[in-house]
């Protein structure tokens, strides 16, 4: 009898619920309902997706904006000065991520979202409004409609003279119509977020509800002490290694951007805003039918270490291939080099997934929106020295055409590779500390 009793299911856990907790709300519904919350996802979608788009349509006209405002006293500088404005937000950025991410822990995720999302919508009007050098600090990673925003909209009185006239708003403010157009966007974005789901834990003050739960789902809701996150070496170490993939993939999208626009005779490819607009755009629709479709399946059969190096080691050779392309022009120019930027930004994609998995599965749910404050502010510091990086490299290859040892354009893209490489090694032990369920 003592035997089977010892043998006996332990009862159930319960587990605490607060009425009025919009955490436990969200927790609520996640155990009654079984399938995919297309509803909430779909709102945080358009949020991020508007919060992308300022950086990403910047890139294909940042080269003619630079040489527009007249700041460049040759066209081998205008990389030079391209830089230093693509790393002005990031500084921004830096600076405001921690603070964030701490008022996010305290008032809420959705107030935050909002205020951000507010601000792109005021920022993007004075940005395309300016007609001289300043500091932008709006920021994000769109990879589809962004491009296409920059690339298609900026300088409409060149692109569509038929429609626009040089002497209107958009003749003398040549890039004000991807701005407003952005800004567009974020004023739907702000008006989603009345239907956000708030996922913040707030337990002052409100009455408990206990539940019986089943043994595999229980959580109980108590406050764990909370140690710090700068002593969280799994958190940090994948922290530092994203931001060297971060730094890597901001200095290629200023390079790249910059590279294709400038002329043949610099060894870059003499294509225009549009152009380039094209080739991103299509590299993002590539990168969302990847991440919707691929990643999930690839992620389950290598897991997120072995996905992450992989992508890595992949990039290398890419990279590699683009001052070569050079020699190609016309339908093998444009095949080759949208299959290598589709395949760069899927590869680009499956890093920075892998790298922040990590580095929400080391910390608890209320310690999150401060851990990401600080990979953030990482990832921003690094992500501030990679465009200014990129384009005083960039504006000196071009002036080294015949040198012996990687002449041009090979070094920029060598010294890009280099960080690959360096991002790839700090992906293995002893460096990244990779928590029990990932081994």
């Amino acid at each position: 009898m003592g035997e089977a009793a010892s043998l006996a299911p332990a009862p159930a856990p319960a587990k605490t619920y607060y009425d009025g907790c919009p955490g436990c709300a969200i927790d609520r519904r996640k155990e009654s309902s079984t399938g995919i919350p297309y509803r909430e996802l779909s709102f945080v979608g358009i949020t991020t997706f508007v919060s992308s788009l300022p950086i990403t349509s910047l890139f294909p006209f940042l080269y003619f904006m630079i040489q527009d405002l007249h700041v460049a006293q040759r066209e081998e500088d205008i990389g030079f000065y391209a830089g230093f404005l693509g790393a002005s937000y990031m500084v921004g950025r830096a600076f405001a991520s921690i603070f964030w991410g701490m008022v996010a822990d305290r008032i809420g995720r959705k107030p935050v979202i909002a205020f951000s999302i507010l601000s792109t919508l005021t920022a993007s009007k004075f940005v395309g409004m300016n007609n001289k050098l300043w500091v932008n600090t709006a920021w994000g990673l769109g990879l589809i409609i962004g491009p296409a925003i920059g690339g298609y909209l900026a300088q409409p009185a060149k692109q569509y003279p038929h429609i626009f006239d040089d002497k209107s708003t958009f003749g003398r403010f040549p890039y004000l119509l991807p701005c407003l157009c952005i800004s567009t966007l974020a004023t739907l974005a702000l008006i989603c977020c009345i239907w956000l789901p708030e996922t913040l834990h707030k337990h002052t003050n409100l009455e408990k509800v206990v539940e019986t739960a089943e043994p595999s789902t229980a959580q109980e809701h108590t406050e764990s002490p909370k140690k710090s996150l700068l002593k969280n070496w799994p958190l940090m170490s994948s922290i530092i290694t994203y931001s060297v993939f971060s730094l890597h993939d901001t200095a290629y999208s200023e390079i790249f951007s910059l590279w294709t626009v400038s002329d043949r005779k610099y060894g870059g490819l003499s294509f225009s805003s549009k152009d380039v607009g094209q080739v991103l755009t299509v590299a993002g629709a590539c990168l969302l039918v990847y991440q919707l479709f691929v990643y999930r399946w690839l992620d389950k059969i290598l897991g997120t270490i072995n996905s992450t190096r992989i992508a890595s080691a992949l990039s290398i050779p890419i990279i590699a291939a683009y001052p070569f392309m050079t020699h190609l022009s016309g339908i093998r120019l444009g095949v080759v080099l949208y299959i290598a930027a589709m395949f760069k930004s899927s590869l680009a994609i499956t890093r920075v997934s892998g790298t922040s998995l990590l580095q929400n599965n080391v910390v608890p749910q209320g310690q999150r929106g401060a851990a990401n404050g600080i990979a953030t502010t990482f990832m921003s510091l690094f992500k501030s020295v990679a465009p200014a990086g990129a384009g005083i490299i960039f504006s000196w290859a071009q002036k080294r055409q015949h040198a012996a040892f990687f002449p041009g354009d090979q070094m920029v893209f060598l010294l890009l590779n280099l960080t690959e490489m360096l991002g790839l090694l700090l992906t293995f032990k002893p460096f990244l500390a990779v928590p029990e369920h990932y081994k």
